[in-house]
């Protein structure tokens, strides 16, 4: 069995940026016959990251009467200015693998029975059995919560007097006495001295739950409304192999997650730092080993940090190996041919590491 290796030109390198990530991959396996000549085509990952953010938005809606609240309702704890903001609250990082240009051609003799397992793009999983890729449930956002001022629904409660009178401090003043009736009528209704109590229990858990949405509605007239919404973006990083920081995204209170060069948001700053490098394995001696004739190649991966900052505070680090600063080694071909006992090996579909080495399954 020979083995060559041949350069692609497209580069994997560097910061890519996207909405989403790539979609889910497939497996196959490859088994080398006539039509392809007995041999079989690899390539080995580089590591990217999918880097999820998610963010709060918070919308903050004055009352009407808010220069009252402290007044008639006794509170200072009221919005009094319009106002949006966004707040990152969490990030997830999940490494993936992405092709690297090199690719290797697995060359075998006719009969042979030994098979490799790649993803849909061409990159090694497995010799001699099968494997699969890992599989992320995507975060969800949420809409914004509703706010009782979009539509004045504190006027459903008011009468006649409250929408001719031209006065704020009038309207004021009637709008509390009303709060004031109902809660009146809460502690009536609980303490059962109403005057038309309700005939079951279940009735008088509406009749409360109506009243206290009536009092919730008039008070926000006085001390507004804080709306808040999830908001979720995905992006992908592929560090390369030295040390870097960059402009991940930027975040806006107004625009909310915009593109690295949209100067309406803050950076959200990506860096990544190699910390250490593979050790090639070595002998008895304490001699490095050589790449084994027609290898079937793998990867030793770095390790490094990958880190995110926004507004000068670091908002997540992550301890991560990538095939990005590793080295290449290879296996004995040899194993997985054997007649009597051939071997099988998974390797890491995030960088090209050898997993785990056994006896192939019969």
């Amino acid at each position: 069995m020979t083995m060559n290796k041949y350069l692609i030109t497209t580069a994997l390198s560097g910061l890519l940026l996207a909405a989403f990530p790539a979609s889910a991959q497939q497996t196959k396996m490859l088994t080398a016959d006539k039509h392809n000549e007995y041999g079989l085509v690899y390539s080995l990952p580089l590591t990217s990251f999918r880097i999820e953010v998610k963010a709060t938005r918070t919308v903050e809606k004055p009352g009407p009467y808010y220069q009252y609240a402290k007044k008639y309702l006794g509170t200072d704890k009221v919005v009094t200015a319009p106002a949006e903001t966004r707040r990152i609250t969490e990030v997830r990082i999940t490494p993936f693998g992405t092709p690297d240009t090199t690719q290797y051609l697995m060359q075998l003799k006719p009969g042979a029975l030994t098979e490799i397992c790649v993803a849909d793009d061409g990159m090694l999983l497995a010799v001699n059995r099968r494997a699969s890729l890992p599989e992320t449930e995507d975060w969800q956002g949420s809409p914004l919560t509703p706010s009782s001022l979009d539509a004045n629904d504190y006027l459903r409660y008011v009468d006649e007097d409250f929408l001719v009178s031209q006065s704020s401090a009038k309207k004021a003043q009637m709008l509390a006495a009303s709060i004031m009736e109902v809660r009146d009528s809460k502690v009536a209704l609980s303490r059962g001295t109403a005057e038309t109590m309700p005939t079951d229990g279940r009735q008088l858990e509406l009749m409360l739950a109506s009243l206290e949405n009536q009092e919730k509605v008039m008070t926000e007239a006085f001390t507004g409304t804080v709306q808040t919404a999830v908001e979720v973006r995905k992006y992908i990083y592929t560090p390369g192999d030295a040390s870097e920081r960059k402009v991940l995204l930027r975040l806006s209170d107004f625009a909310g997650f915009v593109d690295a060069d949209d100067l309406r948001g803050e950076p959200v700053y990506v860096s990544f730092k190699l910390t250490a490098a593979p050790e090639l394995p070595v002998d008895d001696k304490g001699v490095e080993k050589k790449l084994p004739k027609d290898a079937v190649v793998y990867r030793l991966p770095a390790s490094g940090t990958l880190t995110l900052e926004w507004r000068g505070s670091e908002i997540a680090s992550q301890y991560v190996t990538t095939a990005q600063g590793g080295a290449l080694f290879g296996l004995d071909p040899k194993l997985f041919t054997d007649k009597k006992a051939p071997s099988s090996a998974l390797f890491d579909p995030c960088t090209g590491a050898l997993l785990e080495l056994t006896e192939k399954e019969q």
